[in-house]
């Protein structure tokens, strides 16, 4: 199961990166839940609507720095590179998440000094 929940992570982390909003959404139980700084989603309308938001407004590429898979569960080490009124921009993140039936069922979004991005 440890491969597998970390191959789940690896293919968000690649359909994030190509902005491909069907490919990341199929990375995605039923009824997914989401958690960054103050922001909670739930449901995959709600994640399609925050997705599709950052690629029009951001332009973002994750890269992955570590990856650890126990079982279901896979935290990693994240930077994020992002565009901000033509300004780069590059932060760290810490990404918890819980693979069920080889989807993505929950995640928990950390970014250093905030988890919130600043638009």
């Amino acid at each position: 199961m440890t491969a597998d929940a970390a191959a789940v992570v690896r293919r968000h982390v690649d359909a994030f990166n190509a902005g491909d909003i069907d490919a990341l959404m199929a990375c995605f139980g039923e009824d997914p839940t989401w958690v960054t700084g103050t922001d909670r989603f739930h449901g995959t309308a709600d994640l399609r609507e925050l997705f599709a938001g950052a690629f029009a407004e951001l332009s973002p590429r994750l890269h992955v720095q570590s990856l650890l898979a126990q079982e279901n569960l896979v935290a990693c080490e994240l930077r994020e590179d992002y565009s901000v009124a033509g300004v780069e921009r590059s932060e760290h993140i810490a990404g918890f998440y819980r693979v069920e039936n080889g989807v993505i069922a929950a995640a928990k979004i950390y970014r250093e000094g905030s988890a919130d991005a600043e638009i």
